[in-house]
């Protein structure tokens, strides 16, 4: 009797223990928290999606403490003030003091049709290949353009030509401790 309630003691603890481990592979993974966000003044000169052009109202980049950096444009929709469509992409590289360059891999579509978390729409990404290049002196905040282009899955185009009207950028970096090789950002030479 003692050898029998052993095993199912035993059997028990390893349910137990192996119950979290299969529930956190279901569970969704939190986004990592963005470490670094610019915002830019200036005008968009062409913003395009599948050929249209859109009215771009504001520009802004941001980064995650994992790397992923996005740029992101929110577009001038008189019909919906949620209509965000952002370039995000991983291995970001500065191949020049003043330039940084963004391999895009996704497309991340906002609208006040899509679904919401925290009153915020959750965006739908659409697997995409291009690229971004911000050039300008980052450390002395000093923007000179953006340009990205990009097609998504479905064959959709997406074009953006961006350039700065000289003001300085607003910066907020948020300074965290992380485990292993840190991302490239365009304002690693930032203090």
């Amino acid at each position: 009797m003692t050898m029998r309630f052993c095993r199912r003691a035993l059997a028990l603890a390893i349910a137990l223990v192996a119950m979290p481990a299969c529930a956190s592979e279901e569970l969704p993974r939190p986004e990592p928290d963005t470490i670094i966000f610019a915002m830019m003044s200036g005008k968009c000169r062409t913003f395009k999606v599948g050929g249209r052009d859109l009215p771009c109202r504001a520009v802004a980049f941001s980064q995650t403490e994992e790397g992923r950096a996005n740029f992101t444009i929110a577009i001038n929709d008189p019909k919906d003030d949620s209509h965000i469509i952002t370039f995000s992409g991983d291995n970001g590289r500065r191949p020049a003091a003043n330039v940084y360059e963004l391999p895009i891999d996704r497309m991340l579509l906002k609208s006040k049709d899509r679904p919401k978390v925290d009153g915020l729409p959750v965006p739908s990404i659409a697997l995409a290949a291009g690229l971004c290049r911000q050039v300008g002196n980052f450390v002395t905040l000093e923007l000179s353009s953006i340009s990205c282009t990009a097609v998504d899955q479905n064959g959709k185009n997406y074009e953006l030509q961006y350039q700065s009207d000289g003001t300085p950028m607003a910066v907020r970096r948020i300074k965290r401790m992380r485990v292993g090789s840190p991302a490239v950002s365009p304002y690693d030479d930032m203090k």
